[in-house]
């Protein structure tokens, strides 16, 4: 689709949420990684505001999102009252608007601006590395004591990679998949006795996922302060959230080149991150081990399954190739025995 036609639902979908405030620009601020727009709307009235558009997954889990999203922002006690961008509602239901006349369905959802505080340099400081991983801990804690009262979610991990299983077994899986088919098929059965063996019953809380450097801010006393991309939000077990950070706080940093080995997780730099969260919200010996299928879970669903629908193409092909070649064999050297001594579990 052209970033025209993306302007016309921009247009068309504030038209539908308010008719009656007219829109001076719209300007494309989308981050080039990703297939997904983010625009800014500026209103004759002097206010603006950000769409977001997304074709990835399905509209009735690209609702339910940003409902609970909102819900979440307006549950998080301080000092993440103001942590997540509210979306625009219409008698108190989150607004999104369905436009299925391009040949694809596009959504669309508002968000009033946040306020960006402090950015991470790329590389952090040994004591940068156990703030960040308290600050992690205590908005989990955060997150977990919130979560009886979110919205009702049906976005699972079981249902995801197997529906992944599904298309893979199928004529398309072969035209799409080729070659790669068998090891598709076995990550995701691996992935699924995994399920099996009880990690499906692990605490779930709300994960963001991707924790770049870019999609989130501190405040000038290292505490959360703002976060404004939320492509890969799910209900689900915390420690999706550490792959993220292990690439955050690793000897490398955050890279503008990047791929997604699991080598991360080996760095002493993560095991003080780790072992600073555990002060502050303690895991389990089951989490721990989990670790794994979170790493295997985010390569099957975001870099295969979703990966020519997030990323752009010059991404997605590489990152595909690395998975079948690296990211997936590569999961027998992660050794979850070292994490566990590390935590003393």
């Amino acid at each position: 689709m052209r970033t025209a036609d993306f302007l016309t639902v921009v247009k068309d979908a504030w038209a539908d949420f308010d008719p009656d405030r007219s829109i001076h620009s719209v300007v494309d601020v989308s981050v080039n990684v990703s297939t997904n727009h983010v625009y800014r709307i500026d209103l004759t009235s002097g206010d603006h505001l950000f769409a977001k558009i997304s074709f990835f997954g399905t509209y009735r889990h690209f609702r339910e999102d940003h409902s609970i999203i909102h819900e979440l922002g307006s549950a998080l006690p301080a000092p993440y009252e103001n942590f997540l961008a509210r979306s625009y509602q219409r008698d108190g239901v989150v607004h999104t608007y369905r436009h299925g006349g391009l040949g694809e369905d596009v959504w669309v959802v508002f968000y009033r601006p946040v306020v960006i505080g402090e950015r991470l340099p790329r590389q952090l400081g040994v004591e940068q590395i156990a703030d960040l991983g308290r600050e992690l801990a205590r908005f989990h804690r955060a997150c977990h004591d919130v979560t009886p009262n979110l919205p009702v979610f049906s976005k699972t991990m079981r249902h995801d990679i197997g529906d992944l299983l599904a298309v893979a077994g199928s004529d398309q899986g072969s035209y799409e998949y080729g070659q790669h088919t068998d090891l598709i098929r076995q990550h995701c059965e691996l992935y699924l006795a995994r399920l099996d063996d009880g990690n499906e019953h692990l605490p779930a809380i709300p994960v963001f996922v991707d924790w770049n450097i870019g999609n989130f801010s501190l405040s000038p006393a290292g505490r959360f302060f703002s976060r404004w991309d939320y492509d890969w939000f799910r209900i689900s077990s915390r420690v999706l959230d550490f792959y993220f950070f292990s690439r955050v706080v690793s000897t490398g940093g955050d890279q503008t080149v990047f791929s997604y080995v699991i080598d991360t997780f080996l760095d002493d730099r993560f095991l003080l991150f780790l072992r600073a969260y555990h002060e502050v919200f303690p895991l389990t010996e089951a989490e721990v081990r989990f670790l794994p299928e979170a790493y295997r879970f985010f390569i099957l669903n975001y870099v295969i399954k979703y990966g020519q629908y997030f990323f752009h193409d010059i991404y997605a092909s590489r990152l595909q190739k690395e998975a079948y070649r690296t990211y997936l064999p590569q999961l027998t050297r992660l050794d979850v025995d070292r994490l566990l001594a590390t935590l003393s579990l």
